[in-house]
């Protein structure tokens, strides 16, 4: 069964399951001891050090692991912050960054510090300008990731290092991505990654603190990885997780795969909307991961999708708020304004075939017909869609100069109201679509709804429709938004 979701968690690379077992006879002993057994515990640790920090491009006595990659950028971000505390205690952070780092910046929020967010373009990017305009006297931190890990955009970290360095503020940056397919380059400070993501065991992370960047390590004091991660270390899983690193770098046909990869995936963000209609993908297409590609398909139910790729052998990842505990949409996907319905992410592990790309783009257009079939939607989709699973959507059409469809503040007469209360993506979508060719054009439609996702698909739908979107005001429930027909 092919497996597509290497950014969540790579398979266990044979040079770390070789490295696993092998360590599991001679790492078990304490390396702070100074038996036999212990020190070939810390000879053990202190080569995987060396070999992760050559990987990385640091000294090994700047580099420390962690239980995870989570637990490596809490631990940098809360410790650079400490040791700035006097300078500011601003911390600067993309909208797309990984969770670890919004949740630590929450947490620095209601310890009393402040956070400014830098928004991205359509692709996930960051503008280095917009960077250099947020830095202030006040700023403690700046973390920017290497490379999305939802859509694959690789962000100006070197520009960004650069201007964060002339400024005198510490750059964390998250490389969980990007690592295996390269160091990071630029004066960074601050760097956090995780082994599961490159083909190593679960449960290490690496954070690196270079030499010169003021680090206070938060929480009890502990003589192991300079203080920096309490705990006894995991040597087994260590030595894996830099052997496998190490693998991937020294390997004679390292950079040919990577080749390859990026290859496959342009077959698959050219030929994807060729073969299924109504599909948007997202991401740069250029400053990118070799080996992720991220698209969304309109009329789609992103759980649904899952499961049917799922049954036909396929193993991919969603960004999709149908595909959430939460219920609302990836916050990448909403920071970059983009479709969030029927999101579908594929990143190809090492040593992918090409056959199985070619078979999951045979596979997908039947895949993604039978769940909009399943909805009311016809294989062509557009805006002729037929009645939706659920019955037709419930219109009415207000009274010339009444605006109960408006924007707060708005003279718009509603035109044609369609009530989606209570109904999940993608059929506001799906009733605003059958809709929109029931008024003349210049005519309007309001869409009620009260599920977040459509706060972001509603606008995303009418960029690719080529119809105006006019804004959105609160309504009883949920909020009512406004849509002008353009043709």
């Amino acid at each position: 069964m092919p497996y597509f979701d290497a950014a969540s968690a790579a398979p266990l690379h044979p040079v770390a399951r070789e490295a696993l077992l092998a360590s599991l006879d001679e790492g078990w002993a304490d390396p702070a001891r100074l038996y036999r057994e212990g020190r070939r515990g810390r000879l053990l640790l202190d080569a995987a050090r060396e070999a992760a920090a050559e990987a990385v491009g640091c000294r090994p006595d700047e580099l420390v692991f962690t239980p995870s990659g989570t637990q490596a950028v809490h631990s940098g971000v809360f410790g650079a912050l400490a040791a700035r505390r006097r300078v500011g205690r601003r911390l600067l952070h993309s909208a797309v960054e990984h969770s670890s780092v919004l949740h630590a910046a929450e947490v620095h929020t209601a310890a009393g510090g402040s956070c400014a967010e830098l928004a991205v373009d359509r692709t996930g990017r960051v503008a280095a300008g917009d960077v250099a305009a947020a830095l202030g006297p006040d700023t403690a931190l700046v973390c920017l990731q290497s490379a999305n890990h939802e859509v694959g955009t690789g962000q100006p970290v070197g520009e960004v290092a650069a201007l964060c360095q002339e400024a005198g503020v510490p750059l964390l940056v998250d490389a969980a991505q990007s690592l295996p397919w390269g160091p990071v380059s630029g004066a960074w400070s601050l760097l956090a990654a995780s082994a599961h993501k490159w083909g190593g065991p679960p449960g290490v992370g690496l954070l690196v603190v270079r030499k010169g960047t003021r680090f206070a390590p938060q929480g009890p004091r502990d003589e192991r990885e300079s203080g920096r991660s309490p705990g006894f270390e995991n040597i087994p899983a260590i030595v894996a997780a830099a052997a496998s690193l190490r693998a991937l770098r020294a390997g004679p046909d390292s950079a040919d795969e990577a080749a390859r990869l990026r290859q496959l995936v342009d077959r698959i963000r050219t030929r994807v909307p060729e073969l299924v209609p109504d599909v948007e993908v997202v991401g740069h297409p250029v400053h990118r991961l070799p080996h992720l590609v991220t698209f969304s398909c309109l009329y789609v139910d992103g759980e649904a999708l899952l499961h049917e790729l799922d049954r036909a052998g396929f193993s991919v990842s969603s960004g999709s708020s149908c595909t959430s505990s939460t219920l609302t949409p990836s916050h990448v996907l909403r920071a970059m304004g983009v479709l969030s319905e029927g999101n579908v992410r594929v990143s190809l592990p090492y040593g992918t075939d090409e056959a199985d790309v070619e078979r999951f783009l045979e596979v997908l257009p039947q895949v993604v017909r039978s769940v909009r079939e399943r909805l009311g939607v016809p294989a062509a989709g557009r805006e002729t869609v037929a009645t939706t699973a659920g019955g037709a959507p419930e219109t009415s059409s207000a009274p010339a100069g009444e605006e109960p469809g408006g924007p707060a503040g708005s003279t718009e007469p509603a035109g044609l109201v369609v009530d989606s209360l209570g109904k999940r993506c993608p059929l506001p979508v799906i009733e605003l679509a059958k809709a929109i060719h029931e008024v003349p054009v210049g005519g309007t439609v309001t869409v009620l709804a009260d599920d977040e996702a459509a706060r972001q698909d509603i606008p995303a739908w009418c960029a690719m429709r080529d119809q105006e979107y006019v804004g959105e005001r609160p309504a009883e429930r949920g909020a009512a938004y406004l849509v002008r027909r353009r043709a």
